[in-house]
């Protein structure tokens, strides 16, 4: 029977198989504004781990516990999100293409086949975005691995941009272009329009300010390391809180000149345009006196 009944019309959806979600249906309808919001909150939560990093008063850099943990929880959540569209997509019908032509267009029901053009065809991309990369290399991985932890961080941070916000990113298009597909448009007011598109622009601004953040801390690193590569006494992991009670940290720092060499007010170093966020100590302040200074930089170099 299931084979009989692999296409339908819509209007004869309900009778045939109820196990199977219509695309054009009011479940779909909801599902996808409810996931569109949770895409967005996850593509505003991953910048924030970019802030994780926070330079400490003696020279050296640690990673901020609480939000960590809060990020933690919030990321799972929106991981969860992702899973059941995974479910959801296996689960949907869709309009068999041969079927346009006559301008109705018929839904293939089989499970089957809805299984295989979905691995086919964007499986990979939502399973990508639906892994909890940030909480198993955070928890897990870094702790584990040798030498520096912040350095490691970092690197981390940086591979999770690439690797995973992209495609989380890139799903935001074909959902919004279902949503308007399906009623027209994304949101059923103009204000709640300008909104969303408002949104988008603050998003960008939050992403830029974040990015500018975490490579602020690098480029103060990076005055660190070129002011140890000068002492033979000096290692790069006296730059990681964790060895701020080691001996031998204690004599090199009472000895180095890392102090003067590395201070953004005078022009030793060349930090660039990240030396406003050294002069301003934004690097070494609490998280929301940073996350606004920074949002309020994207905003300005986007706007400019």
């Amino acid at each position: 029977k299931a084979k009989v009944l692999s296409r339908v019309f819509s209007e004869d959806y309900e009778r045939v198989n109820k196990k199977i979600l219509d695309p054009r249906g009011p479940t779909i309808q909801r599902w996808n504004n409810i996931f569109l919001v949770a895409c967005l909150v996850s593509l505003f939560v991953d910048p924030l781990l970019f802030y994780l990093p926070v330079v400490r008063g003696n020279f050296c850099i640690d990673i901020g516990i609480t939000l960590e943990v809060v990020l933690t929880i919030i990321r799972s959540i929106a991981d969860v999100f992702y899973m059941i569209q995974i479910f959801v997509r296996f689960r949907t019908a869709y309009v068999a293409p041969s079927s346009r032509v006559f301008g109705r267009g018929e839904l293939v029901i089989d499970s089957s086949k809805i299984a295989l053009r979905y691995l086919q065809k964007g499986f990979w991309i939502d399973a990508i975005a639906a892994l909890p990369l940030p909480q198993v290399l955070i928890w897990i991985i870094i702790p584990n691995l040798r030498g520096s932890t912040m350095m490691n961080t970092k690197n981390v941070l940086r591979f999770i941009l690439i690797f995973q916000y992209l495609p989380r990113l890139y799903l935001i298009f074909p959902l919004s272009s279902q949503i308007v597909k399906a009623t027209g448009v994304v949101t059923e007011t103009a204000w709640a329009g300008a909104a969303y598109n408002l949104m988008l622009y603050m998003l960008a601004s939050h992403v830029l300010g974040a990015c500018w953040y975490l490579l602020s801390i690098e480029r103060q690193e990076a005055c660190w390391r070129h002011a140890c590569d000068l002492e033979k006494q000096c290692q790069y992991r006296f730059f990681d809180c964790h060895r701020v009670e080691d001996s031998n940290r204690t004599i090199w720092f009472q000895s180095s000149n890392v102090t003067h060499l590395c201070d953004p007010n005078n022009s030793s170093y060349p930090f660039g345009f990240y030396g406003d966020a050294l002069t301003s100590k934004v690097t070494s302040s609490l998280f929301f006196n940073k996350y606004f200074y920074c949002l309020w930089w994207g905003l300005k170099n986007l706007s400019s």
